[in-house]
């Protein structure tokens, strides 16, 4: 008898618990779009990989450049947290070196010219925080005007090639451009002296590397005699060929793509891609 009032006062209790906490969960996992939601673009430059995080604000018929976003103060170039640089081997950004790592992005806009800042405090909450003192980059840019709008805030990379890219940043009908350089020669080379070990390809990678991006010819032939020391292919012998032809040694290269004629047949890549273009080039050395 007891155990049966025990059970008809708790369940009511649980029950009414229940009807409490079902509206509290249904309400707690309903989402609704930000006003400025977060977004993140990547760029690999060369070697080197870049980031961007930012909160990205809407025009919503405003006006922006001196009225939402005031001239001649500083700005965390979004919405929301800071926005956030990352890059993950050195690099410069406005012509000013910056070591690898995670920085605040700040701009301090005008009407004529920009001030770009890089802080090394990256978690900032808006500018609550920033101290001019963790600066590491700081520089001018010239704003650009654009012909057709961008409703939301957005930051992209442009002209990338191996040695840099731009970072851009488009809103309302206004561009500016961030230019970020890297020394990818130099990082690659770094790389293959750490890297190269006892292994034929590596050194093949290394010396076509050099060899196809204006690098040292000799260096270059060093790594490729190497890798046909270890193990001798139609691969390290294509690329021994062109070295000694871009280096005017006509003789050699004949003799370096006739030994890659004789090791390629059979070699999938070599009968498609390759057969004809050795073939052509020492037609074209012969001459």
């Amino acid at each position: 008898m007891r155990s049966t009032l025990v059970y008809k006062v708790v369940c009511p209790v649980l029950l009414l618990a229940g009807l409490v906490a079902a509206p509290a969960l249904a309400q707690s996992a309903m989402e609704t779009p930000a006003p400025s939601p977060k977004a993140k673009v990547e760029q690999r430059v060369g070697i080197t990989d870049f980031s961007i995080e930012y909160s990205s604000p809407a025009v919503k018929g405003r006006t922006i450049w001196g009225e939402l976003v005031p001239f001649d103060t500083l700005w965390r170039t979004g919405a929301n947290m800071a926005t956030k640089l990352t890059a993950s081997r050195d690099f410069a950004i406005g012509g000013k070196p910056v070591p690898a790592g995670s920085y605040s992005l700040f701009t301090i806009p005008g009407k004529a010219s920009w001030t770009v800042i890089l802080n090394s405090k990256p978690d900032l909450s808006g500018t609550t925080g920033y101290d001019e003192k963790n600066d590491v980059a700081r520089f001018t840019v010239t704003p650009q005007a654009m012909a057709a709008s961008r409703e939301r805030m957005t930051f992209l990379f442009s002209d990338t090639v191996d040695g840099g890219t731009s970072l851009d940043l488009e809103w309302e009908k206004l561009r500016v451009r961030i230019p970020i350089t890297v020394d990818t020669k130099a990082q690659v080379a770094a790389s293959i002296d750490k890297t190269l070990g006892d292994a034929w390809r590596p050194h093949w990678q290394a010396a076509r590397y050099l060899l196809d991006n204006g690098g040292d010819l000799d260096k270059a032939l060093s790594y490729i005699d190497t890798s046909i020391a270890i193990q001798p292919n139609w691969w390290n012998y294509w690329v021994k060929a062109g070295i000694l032809g871009k280096q005017g040694k006509k003789a050699g290269a004949i003799a370096a793509a006739e030994q890659s004629q004789k090791l390629g047949p059979g070699n999938a890549i070599y009968d498609q891609f390759f057969k004809e273009d050795i073939a052509q080039a020492i037609a074209d050395w012969k001459k």
